[in-house]
C-alpha cells in the first residue's frame, strides 16, 4: 500500500483487507496494553488545513496505538498562514524524515498532488480534500456496517465479530442529506457499491451534485417513501455543511431549517418504520434538531458513537498497511500488502 486517496477504484479485495485488518486491530484495543510496536521508529504527521477534531484525534490516537512518532501540523499559527504553499510545506516535512502525511485541505485534489508532486517520499493518507473524498470515513462506516448487519455483535457493538472476510452483498443503505457539499457520501457510495451493497441519496434536488446519475447508486427526493418502501439497513445521515452555504442556514438550498427538518430530517417516527435491525449513522459533527433528532441521535440502534471509536481501528489498520506493506506496486489506493509473520503476530 503506497497511498490511500480515494475509495474510487478501490478493489473489492483490498477493501475487505483494509476491513479485516481493521478488526483485527480493533480486538487489540479491549486490551489492557492498547499499544502495539509495529511502527515504532517511524514518523506519522498530521498535515491539517481545515479545522478537526474527530479526524484529527483518531488519526492522532491510531498513530500513537502503533507506537509511532506523531507530529500535529496545523496552517493555523504555522508558516502556512504567513504564505507558505503546499509544495514548500511538503519539501519541510520530507526534509524532517516523515514517513506518512496525514492531509486535511480544503481543496479537492491536494491528497493526490502531494503523492504525486515528487515533492516528498512518504505515504499519504487522505483525511478529505474539499468535497471530494474521505477515504478512511467511508471505510469506517463500511466497518461499522459489516460487524452489526454481517457479524452480528449485538446493538451494543459488543461481542463475537464473525464477519472476517465478509462483504455488504445485499445490504441497503440509505444516505440522507446534503450530498452535494458532502466528500463522505461521494466516499461510500463508491466503497459501498464495490462491497456489494445497494445504495439510495436521498436529498432534495437543490444538494444533489451534477452528475449524479454517473454514480452507481440510486436517487430519491422522498425521504419517508424511501423509508417506507426501501426499508434500508442503515441510514446515514449527514451534515448539513452551512459553513459552505451563503447565509449560513441555507442560504439558496432550502427555505429554512425547520422546512429542510420536516421533510429530510430523521426522528423517532421515521426511526419507527424500519426495520427492527436497522442502524442509524452520522459522520458527525451533528447539527442536532436539523438533520437529525435528539431521540434518534441517542436511540439504542444508533452507532454514531460506535462510528467514533471503529475509526481509530480502520486508521490504525490504513497505517500500519501504508508502513509495513509491500508497497512495490505505488497504487494510488492500495495494493494487496503482503506483510510478515512477525508483523502479523503483533496483531
Amino acid at each position: 500500500m503506497k497511498h490511500l486517496l480515494t475509495t474510487q477504484g478501490l478493489s473489492k479485495d483490498d477493501a475487505i483487507l483494509l476491513l479485516d485488518t481493521s478488526a483485527q486491530m480493533a480486538a487489540t484495543q479491549s486490551r489492557e496494553n492498547k499499544k502495539l510496536p509495529t511502527l515504532r521508529g517511524r514518523t506519522v504527521v498530521n498535515l491539517f488545513y481545515e479545522d478537526s477534531t474527530r479526524t484529527r484525534i483518531s488519526f492522532e490516537t491510531a498513530a500513537k496505538r502503533l507506537s509511532a512518532d506523531v507530529i500535529n501540523f496545523s496552517a493555523k499559527g504555522s508558516s502556512v498562514s504567513k504564505g507558505e504553499s503546499l509544495k514548500d510545506t511538503a519539501l519541510t516535512l520530507h526534509a524532517m524524515g516523515a514517513d506518512a502525511v496525514v492531509v486535511r485541505h480544503s481543496a479537492s485534489g491536494a491528497a493526490h498532488q502531494l503523492a504525486h508532486a515528487g515533492w516528498l517520499d512518504a505515504g499519504v493518507l487522505n483525511a478529505g480534500d474539499g468535497m471530494h473524498q474521505h477515504p478512511t470515513q467511508a471505510l469506517l462506516d463500511a466497518f461499522t456496517i459489516r460487524r452489526h448487519l454481517v457479524g452480528n455483535v449485538g446493538e451494543d457493538g459488543r461481542g463475537i465479530d464473525t464477519s472476517a472476510g465478509a462483504d455488504l452483498a445485499g445490504i441497503r443503505v440509505a444516505i440522507v442529506g446534503d450530498v452535494l457539499h458532502s466528500r463522505v457520501a461521494r466516499s461510500n457510495v463508491y466503497l459501498l457499491h464495490t462491497l456489494g451493497a445497494e445504495v439510495t441519496l436521498v436529498a432534495p434536488p437543490t444538494l444533489v451534485p451534477v452528475g449524479v446519475e454517473t454514480w452507481p447508486c440510486r436517487v430519491s427526493y422522498h425521504l419517508d417513501e424511501t423509508l417506507e418502501q426501501w426499508q434500508p439497513d442503515a441510514v446515514m445521515m449527514l451534515r448539513v455543511q452551512r459553513e459552505r452555504m451563503s447565509g449560513g442556514a441555507g442560504g439558496a438550498f432550502f427555505p429554512s431549517p425547520m422546512e429542510y427538518s420536516r421533510k429530510f430530517g430523521f426522528d423517532a417516527r421515521r426511526l419507527a418504520v424500519l426495520p427492527d435491525h436497522s442502524i442509524v449513522m452520522h459522520p458527525g459533527p451533528m447539527n442536532r434538531g436539523l438533520e437529525i433528532s435528539a431521540a434518534a441521535a441517542d436511540h439504542p440502534r444508533s452507532v454514531i458513537v460506535e462510528q467514533v471509536a471503529n475509526g481509530v481501528a480502520v486508521r490504525m489498520a490504513a497505517l500500519y498497511l501504508l508502513l509495513s506493506g509491500d508497497d512495490s506496486a505505488g497504487s494510488d489506493t492500495t495494493s494487496t500488502a503482503k506483510t510478515s509473520t512477525d508483523e502479523r503476530n503483533a496483531l
